[in-house]
């Protein structure tokens, strides 16, 4: 069979065990967490699913934690929350304080079939900035860290819920953690706009009608609180 990526829609467990069986498939990569995909959640079937799929075709599991890793849920690695554990998991910036840098994690089984120099990274071993991922994994691999990353998380929720409530355009809230998604009735790029010339800066995910809140681990309430303001009062000038 040809190789080449296919892409399934999000959550559809019997899709994917669909095309499992009639191509050789080596691998199936998801985020336990879209971040570019809209902010959409995964459930604890749809990964568990995806587990059992692979581990039935002998395939591997890949999880895609660039966005949604290192505390960003309020769990050290998003797919914590769910109990289900990939063979390899894949990192990146934020590792690194937004450093360059590039992780790929892996089980021992797939380790043992990985020699040196079967793959590389061009940011992967800079002295400087692996030693900038280990302080930034020190600091946020605390339970109390993640513990005030979920409070903060939820709180952010509950201020964008109560100050968006009635708002004609603002059609769902989601998220985990410190990775919020609010969907729109219509382009996010207004919004976007609008808050950043009131100084927040905020981006847009999914189609273009999800604007995405991932701000600093460390924010304040406070901070939160002006952000929430923020976006209320811009989203009412729509």
């Amino acid at each position: 069979m040809p190789g080449g990526e296919i892409f399934v829609e999000y959550g559809n467990v019997a899709e994917v065990a669909r095309l499992v069986k009639e191509r050789r498939v080596a691998a199936v990569f998801v985020e336990p967490l879209q971040g570019e995909g809209g902010i959409h959640c995964a459930t604890k079937e749809f990964l568990s699913g995806l587990r059992s799929v692979c581990d039935e075709a002998g395939a591997l599991l890949v999880f895609d934690e660039v966005q949604c890793g290192l505390g960003r849920t309020g769990h050290l690695w998003a797919h914590e929350a769910y109990g289900v554990y990939p063979d390899i998991m894949t990192l990146a910036k934020p590792l690194a304080g937004g450093l360059p840098i590039g992780v790929v994690l892996t089980t021992e089984k797939v380790s043992s079939a990985i020699n040196p120099g079967d793959h590389g990274s061009t940011f992967a071993g800079s002295p400087m900035v692996c030693n900038a991922a280990l302080t930034v994994l020190n600091k946020i691999n605390t339970p109390t860290f993640l513990s005030d990353v979920s409070k903060k998380g939820n709180y952010l929720k509950e201020l964008l819920a109560n100050k968006t409530k009635g708002n004609k355009h603002v059609k769902e809230i989601r998220g985990r953690g410190l990775i919020v998604g609010i969907e729109l009735d219509m382009p996010a790029a207004g919004l976007v706009d609008a808050c950043r010339e009131n100084g927040v800066l905020v981006l847009t995910a999914g189609g273009g009608d999800v604007v995405r809140l991932v701000p600093p681990l460390v924010i304040s309430m406070e901070e939160l609180e002006f952000g929430a303001e923020v976006i209320s009062k811009c989203l009412e000038a729509l």
